[in-house]
């Protein structure tokens, strides 16, 4: 599928209208992920001002809204203490578990945890959490998705969303990587668009849908 923005790839003529159907898929957009946080991802908290302009759209045309976030138990099997890769992060009710403080969160937006017991992991926004459930209530057949990280939960939840049946774009410049290899990104952006999702820039949504 191809990648596509404005910004990238100068095909500033080529729009794609938000229609109904469509939603929209924050990803972890947590404090923990943004630089300075327990895993901090480079340059995270410059998701928040692309994504926040999706929020704004998709709630200008009534459009769903759904934010997936981490809210691990105090001995997350993820965590370096149990084993796992990681350090402990985004435990649930902690000031790191929050949404970036600048993140527009609005009202009447679904919010989904995931990872929410010590024995599972889960990277994808679909594992265990009935986020495919409540999208296909809701009447969604098209998922934008943005957020953190592109390396790992982004890239597992839309491989999932693929796997759902829904279609999937991915926002180029409202995703970041962690890249603990490198080009780990880069390579996870190819992987997504092999799997069947379009990569485009905020810069190309319409507001026009009907």
């Amino acid at each position: 599928m191809p990648i596509r923005s404005a910004a990238h790839s100068g095909l500033d003529d080529t729009r794609l209208s938000l229609r109904p159907g469509d939603a929209l898929v924050v990803v972890d957009v947590q404090r923990d992920f943004l630089p300075g946080g327990a895993l901090g991802v480079p340059d995270g908290d410059r998701v928040v001002p692309a994504l926040n302009r999706c929020i704004a759209l998709f709630g200008r045309l009534k459009l769903p809204v759904v934010f997936t976030r981490d809210w691990h138990p105090a001995d997350h099997c993820s965590f370096r203490a149990q084993g796992g890769p990681w350090p402990p992060h985004c435990v649930a009710g902690s000031d790191g578990a929050a949404f970036a403080a600048g993140l527009t969160v609005p009202d009447d937006a679904s919010i989904v945890s995931k990872a929410t017991t010590a024995q599972a992991d889960a990277y994808s926004g679909f594992q265990r959490t009935g986020l495919g459930e409540l999208l296909r209530g809701l009447g969604c057949k098209r998922l934008f998705i943005g957020g953190l990280a592109t390396d790992y939960c982004v890239l597992a939840t839309v491989r999932d969303a693929i796997g759902e049946g829904f279609a999937a774009v991915v926002l180029r410049d409202a995703i970041r990587a962690v890249n603990v290899h490198p080009g780990d990104g880069e390579r996870a952006e190819r992987d997504m668009a092999e799997a069947g999702a379009e990569l485009v820039g905020t810069d190309l949504l319409a507001g026009d849908a009907a």
